[in-house]
């Protein structure tokens, strides 16, 4: 049967003490104690900062074997790409070699900005670093509608890269929730639907949202598609403010065991 590993995009949030994590408890012991719940987590400072051997050896440490990771590719290889793009490339794959070594990565996320547009050039650069990737378990987060065709979905197939599904608001030229598989597992992530802060909003107010029951269930049908082509789904929530991710996680992981899927 096909696994669902769900998670929450990020775990080190301090609006998070008191809704998730219990009062006073100390950001050494989030990881923890998040890993005791869920079996996967996304993390995010890695676009900021190049991931360092040494904090993931750490991380690798305070979990059990069995938790894994998901990478968001550093800001250089998707957004801030320059001269040294080549380079950064390598320091990446060299800073998280730590978990590749254990097995314990579950996915390199290449997550686009939505000025990536459609573009000779931009397809050009997506399948260079998909190439200087080779090797690692890549999903690809696009921000344009645009980059839905099936031209897109071969070139992902024949890589075997995962497309990375999204909700998020309904708004012109964003992403429309999806059930295409285009790598050896399934990768979906959960923005919010806050279309009022999307464009003006900052990290905070952007996701700031709350799913309800009925929104969840819309996604059951698609998550038995895509479990219908991959042997594994990776499902995160990046609603993060005041813990609404972890909230609507557990909803979402009752419902998925209600309908048979976990």
């Amino acid at each position: 049967m096909a696994r669902v590993l769900l998670g929450t995009s990020g775990y080190s949030y301090d609006d998070w003490v008191g809704p998730v994590y219990p009062p006073g408890t100390a950001r050494q012991d989030f990881l923890s104690l998040y890993s005791r719940e869920f079996p996967v987590v996304e993390l995010n400072f890695s676009y900021y900062q190049q991931p360092n051997p040494r904090t993931l050896e750490r991380m690798l440490a305070g979990t059990e074997s069995s938790f894994t990771f998901a990478m968001k590719a550093h800001r250089s290889m998707t957004h801030e790409i320059g001269e040294s793009w080549e380079k950064d490339i390598a320091k990446f794959r060299a800073g998280i070699r730590p978990m590749v070594d254990a097995g314990r990565l579950a996915a390199v996320l290449l997550q686009f900005p939505y000025s990536f547009a459609y573009t000779p050039e931009s397809r050009s650069r997506l399948a260079s670093l998909c190439g200087k990737l080779e090797g690692l378990p890549l999903a690809v987060e696009f921000r344009k509608s645009e980059w839905l065709r099936e031209q897109v979905f071969e070139g992902l197939r024949q890589r075997g890269v995962a497309l990375v599904s999204v909700d998020e608001p309904d708004l012109p030229k964003l992403l429309p929730p999806v059930t295409e598989t285009t790598g050896r597992f399934g990768y979906v992530r959960f923005h919010g639907r806050n279309k009022e802060a999307w464009w003006t909003g900052d990290n905070a107010s952007r996701y700031d949202y709350l799913y309800s029951a009925d929104e969840l269930e819309e996604w059951v049908q698609r998550i038995r598609l895509i479990l219908s082509n991959v042997p594994v789904l990776l499902l995160f929530f990046n609603n993060h403010w005041r813990g609404n991710a972890a909230q609507n996680a557990r909803e979402m992981r009752s419902l998925l065991q209600e309908q048979g899927l976990m």
